[in-house]
C-alpha cells in the first residue's frame, strides 16, 4: 500500500469523506503518460482514516459531472454516494466511504458529457463478479509469496540462450470437470494439482495462458476484455490464482499471459464511452474502431491512457510474479491502414501508415518492463514484415523479446499438408525461414489460431491414409522443435486431437487411451527432453553460428539435413529429414569433421507409434580422402522420419 501522499480534510459527517492518495506529482505523471503504478492508487484500496476501516475510491471520468458509488451497501443508490473531483483538471473522482470491506460489490453511476448516464464497472478492480454479472468487487491482490527461489533461477531460465519451450492454455477449456457443461470450471486451486503436474510430465518449460484478465463473452476467449487489472473470476478470486502461479515456479515452470492492448469491446459496463464520450478509445473511428473485432481501439496519444495500459502490462509482472507477456495483435497497433480500405483511414504526419503514438507507447511498454524486470520477456504476435520488432529501441526498434514466426508457421503447413509427391518441387517454400530468421528473435508458434474456424486440427492437415498422417505430424513436430527459435505448441496438439478445439468443451482426452494418439504424445515429451538436454538445440538459437544446412541438393528424393551447434563444438546435432512415405537404406549424407555418430532421436520410434524397424544402431562411415576432412555416412532413413544424431 502507498504512503498517503496527500490527504484532505475529513468530513466524517459526510456518506463520503473527502480523502486522496494522490500527490501533485502522481496526478502530473499520469497526465504525461509516465506513471505505471496507477494500480497502487486508482480502483479500490480498504484503509484506516481518522481510526475508520473503510473503502477509498478512485476512478478517472474526466467528462463526468457527477459520480457516484453504488452497491449493496447502498441498496444501489445513485445519489447517496457522491465522489469529488479534484480541483485540477485532472479528471480524477475520488473519496473514502466508512465501513465498507474487502468482498463489496459495486459499480460507478456516471453522469457524463451531454447529460448522459452510466453504470460502469472499476477499469481498476481487480476482482469482478461471475458474468453474466457486472460489477466490480473491492479487493486487493497482495499474497504471500513463496516462489523467491523461482525469480533468482529465472535470470537463467527465461533467457533466450536458454531452453523456450511454450505450452499454450485455455484455462477453461484444457480439463472441466463435466465435459458436457460449458459453465462447468475447475478452479485455479484445482488446476493446481491438475495442469501443473501434466506440463511438467510433458516437459515445456514455460506455459502461456489465453488472456486471464477478466472478461464478459466466453466466446472472445479472453480476447475483449474489460478488467485489465483482474484475474477471471471464472476460476476463483485473485490470491487463487496468484497459488497457481506460484504453484508452477514451485515446479520450475515459468508463466506467459496474454495481453490485450489493441482493442477493447463495447459492452455497457466496460472502457466504451465511459464518462458518456471517447475517454479511453480514439474519437476518430477512423483509427478509433476495429472493423475485424467489432471493438474499440486505444487512443495511444492520451498520456492518462498510456499510464493506464503499462500500468496493466507491469501490475501482472509485479502483483503476480508474471515471466512474460504475450501482446496481442500487435500489427493491428502498429498500422493505420490494417483491415482498412483506401478512404477509411488517414495518413500519419509523415504520410506513412505508421500509427506514430502506438509505436511510441510500444517502445515505453518494452522499456518499462525490461527496466524494472530484467528476466521477463516480452513476445509480440506479428504477422507482417515490419523491421525490428525484437530489436533494442536503442537499435530503433520495437524492444520485444521475442515475436511469433508467422512466416515459418505459414510455410511449414503449406508444405505438410503437400502430397509426398509434390514436396520435392516446395522444398524452396521448406527451406525459407532460414533466410529471414536472423532478423528477428522468434518463435515457433503452433497455437490456438491454427485450430479453429475451419481449418482443421494439426493431425488432419496431414495428408495419406491414418498412418502417414502420425507420421507427418510427428515429423512436422521433430522439425519445430529443433529449428532454431523457442517453441509454441497449443494444447491438445501434443497428443493429436482429432476435432477443432472447441471452447464450450475439454479437450479430447479419451483419445489418449488409443495407441497412435499416446504416442503422440510420447514423442512431444521426448522432443521437450531432447530439446532441453543438448545446448546445440538452444545456446545458439538467436545466432547464426548456431545453424548450418547439410543436405538441401536431394530434392528428387525429399531428404533435407542440417546441423544445429552450440558453444562447444564436440556438441553438435545432425537432423536428417525424409519428407517421403519411401524408406531409404544406407543413405549418404556427407558430414565434416566428426567421424563418430550415434543416433539419439527416431521419429519412427515404435514408442511413438512409428514402425520402430529402421532405424540406426551402427552408423557405417567413409572417409572421403578427395574432400579432406569430409565423411559419407550411411543412414537407414525411416519412411516420413526424422533421425537426429550426435
Amino acid at each position: 500500500m502507498p504512503k498517503y501522499e496527500e490527504v484532505h480534510f475529513v468530513d466524517t459527517k459526510q456518506a463520503v469523506w473527502n480523502y486522496s492518495l494522490f500527490s501533485d506529482e502522481d496526478v502530473h505523471n499520469f497526465q504525461n503518460g509516465t506513471h505505471y503504478t496507477l494500480y497502487k492508487f486508482f480502483g479500490n484500496k480498504q484503509i484506516e482514516v481518522a481510526g475508520v476501516k473503510g473503502t477509498y475510491f478512485a476512478v478517472w471520468a474526466p467528462n463526468a459531472t457527477a459520480l457516484m458509488v453504488k452497491g449493496n451497501f447502498n441498496d444501489w443508490s445513485n445519489e447517496t454516494h457522491a465522489l469529488k473531483v479534484r480541483q485540477d483538471s485532472s479528471g480524477i473522482w475520488e473519496g473514502f466511504i466508512p465501513n465498507i470491506a474487502a468482498g463489496e460489490v459495486y459499480k460507478y453511476h456516471i453522469h457524463g458529457y451531454q447529460g448522459v448516464k452510466l453504470d460502469k464497472g472499476d477499469p481498476f478492480a481487480h476482482f469482478w463478479e461471475l458474468r453474466p454479472l457486472t460489477a466490480s468487487i473491492t479487493w486487493q491482490t497482495e499474497y504471500p509469496w513463496k516462489d523467491a527461489l523461482w525469480l533468482e533461477q529465472r535470470k537463467i531460465k527465461n533467457r533466450t540462450d536458454q531452453p523456450y519451450s511454450v505450452y499454450e492454455v485455455h484455462l477453461a477449456s484444457w480439463m472441466r470437470p463435466d465435459k458436457n457443461n460449458e459453465d462447468a470450471y475447475n478452479s485455479y486451486t484445482q488446476l493446481i494439482d491438475l495442469l501443473v503436474p501434466y506440463v511438467k510430465e510433458m516437459g515445456f518449460t514455460h506455459v502461456e495462458f489465453m488472456p486471464v484478465m477478466e472478461h464478459p463473452f466466453d466466446g472472445s476467449w479472453g480476447y475483449q476484455g474489460v478488467g485489465f487489472f483482474a484475474p477471471t473470476s471464472r476460476f476463483g478470486h485473485p490470491q487463487e490464482f496468484a497459488a497457481l502461479v506460484e504453484a508452477f515456479h514451485e515446479a520450475e515452470i515459468g508463466v506467459i499471459l496474454d495481453w490485450v492492448p489493441s482493442h477493447f469491446p463495447y459492452d455497457a459496463h466496460g472502457l466504451f464511452m465511459f464518462d458518456g464520450a471517447n475517454t479511453y478509445e480514439y474519437a476518430d473511428m477512423r483509427k478509433g474502431y476495429h472493423p475485424d473485432w467489432n471493438s474499440y481501439i486505444f487512443n495511444y496519444k492520451r498520456g492518462e491512457v498510456k499510464s493506464f495500459l503499462i500500468s496493466s502490462a507491469r501490475f501482472w509482472c509485479e502483483q503476480f510474479h508474471i515471466d512474460g507477456i504475450r501482446v496481442d495483435a500487435v500489427s493491428s497497433m502498429l498500422r493505420l491502414d490494417y483491415s482498412r480500405a483506401e478512404g477509411q483511414w488517414e495518413r500519419n504526419e509523415f504520410g506513412g501508415n505508421g500509427n506514430i503514438e502506438a509505436i511510441a507507447f510500444i517502445k515505453d511498454l518494452n522499456e518499462t518492463l525490461y527496466r524494472d524486470f530484467p528476466y521477463i520477456q516480452t513476445i509480440a504476435e506479428e504477422a507482417s514484415d515490419w523491421p525490428g520488432i525484437s530489436k533494442p529501441t536503442f537499435m530503433d526498434g520495437l524492444g520485444f523479446g521475442m515475436k511469433w514466426m508467422m512466416g515459418w508457421m505459414h510455410d511449414t503447413l503449406d508444405y505438410f499438408k503437400l502430397d509426398a509427391l509434390f514436396r520435392p518441387f516446395h522444398q524452396d517454400k521448406f527451406t525459407f525461414s532460414m533466410m529471414y530468421y536472423y532478423d528477428e528473435n522468434f518463435m515457433l508458434p503452433l497455437s490456438h489460431d491454427e485450430v479453429v474456424h475451419g481449418k482443421s486440427p494439426m493431425l488432419y492437415k496431414m495428408p495419406g491414409d491414418d498412418w502417414q498422417k502420425f507420421a507427418n505430424l510427428r515429423l512436422m513436430y521433430t522439425y519445430m522443435f529443433l529449428h532454431p527459435g523457442a517453441k509454441l505448441l497449443f494444447m491438445g496438439n501434443e497428443f493429436a486431437a482429432t476435432k477443432e478445439w472447441n471452447y464450450t468443451t475439454e479437450l479430447q482426452w479419451d483419445l489418449l487411451k488409443i495407441e497412435s494418439h499416446a504416442g503422440m504424445k510420447h514423442c512431444v515429451k521426448a522432443l521437450n527432453a531432447l530439446y532441453k538436454a543438448h545446448p546445440a538445440l538452444y545456446e545458439l538459437q538467436f545466432d547464426p553460428q548456431g545453424f548450418e544446412w547439410v543436405e538441401l541438393n536431394k530434392r528428387d528424393e525429399a531428404v533435407i539435413a542440417f546441423k544445429r551447434k552450440g558453444k562447444n563444438a564436440n556438441e553438435e546435432v545432425l537432423v536428417v529429414l525424409n519428407m517421403t512415405p519411401v524408406p531409404r537404406h544406407d543413405y549418404p549424407i556427407h558430414v565434416f569433421g566428426k567421424k563418430v555418430w550415434k543416433e539419439i532421436f527416431n521419429s519412427d520410434a515404435k514408442q511413438y507409434w512409428g514402425v520402430g524397424d529402421l532405424n540406426n544402431p551402427n552408423i557405417p562411415m567413409h572417409s572421403q580422402e578427395e574432400k579432406g576432412e569430409w565423411n559419407k555416412l550411411l543412414l537407414n532413413l525411416p519412411a516420413l522420419s526424422a533421425i537426429v544424431l550426435k
